[in-house]
């Protein structure tokens, strides 16, 4: 299993086209892959699990990942939090 930190840059949060593009994203792996915020945790690959986690700006967010291609998937989703979805600053 491993494990990264990331924070919502996104001065909208995690609204539902950025959680659909976090989904699309964890979706492409095999790995369970688990959302955690205070002690709320859920499956990224659940677009009303990652749209419920209400992740506004600077909200750190805990990623787990278990399986096969677990550290290609951290290093993939934690690449979409720190450019920022690859979109501009209010996406």
């Amino acid at each position: 299993m491993v494990s990264g930190k990331v924070k919502v840059t996104n001065t909208k949060g995690i609204h539902l086209r950025l959680a659909s593009e976090l989904v699309k994203a964890a979706s492409k792996f095999r790995s369970n892959i688990m959302i955690s915020r205070d002690k709320e945790e859920i499956n990224a690959k659940s677009i009303l699990g990652v749209a419920s986690l209400g992740a506004e700006f600077g909200t750190e967010l805990t990623l787990k990942i278990e399986g096969e291609d677990e550290r290609d998937a951290l290093n993939v989703l934690m690449r979409l939090f720190e450019d920022n979805f690859s979109r501009g600053e209010d996406s």
